[in-house]
């Protein structure tokens, strides 16, 4: 009965601490302790024959949510891989908020809300602030671009709010 106490208490702080931590296993670890509880509290007294239920639940529950979890949350098809980080910007439409200037005429634009320093793309002119340009491809952590006909609506309310200001 002590130990039914004792898991009940470990499983419950288990549970507890989980809503603290980001990696979503104390939870499982919780309930194997409370299913040990439950083994206790029917009448098997044996710490060893608990403690294999407590270890068989934890691990089992685990990597059954690692299986689900890789199924049904992190579902993707085939040739339409998830692109992050500077992977993303090529084909973003970005607008120049500083021309480019200097012997590499480096400006700045802003794609996906951060701003890259950026450089025209081979054959383009010069950048001029406010346009529209597309990211052909990254080189470090310059983003080389070329015009496009496409405008940001965004970008236009803002254009047309600045000019009402004045």
């Amino acid at each position: 009965m002590i130990s039914g106490i004792i898991w009940t208490m470990l499983g419950i702080a288990m549970i507890v601490a989980e809503a603290f931590t980001s990696g979503f296993i104390l939870l499982w670890f919780g309930v194997g302790a409370l299913a040990a509880a439950l083994l206790s509290f029917v009448g098997v007294d044996s710490f060893a024959v608990q403690a294999a239920v407590f270890m068989g639940v934890s691990v089992i529950l685990t990597v059954a949510s690692r299986t689900i979890f890789e199924q049904f949350f992190m579902r993707h098809s085939p040739g339409k891989d998830v692109k992050m980080g500077m992977e993303a910007l090529p084909g973003q439409t970005a607008i120049v908020v500083k021309p480019s200037a200097g012997a590499l005429q480096e400006g700045t634009v802003q794609v996906l809300g951060s701003v890259w320093k950026a450089r025209p793309a081979e054959g383009e002119e010069p950048l001029s602030e406010g346009e529209s340009v597309q990211v052909e491809r990254v080189q470090g952590l310059t983003v080389f671009v070329r015009r496009t006909a496409a405008t940001l609506p965004w970008r236009e309310n803002t254009l047309a709010r600045d000019v009402s200001n004045k």
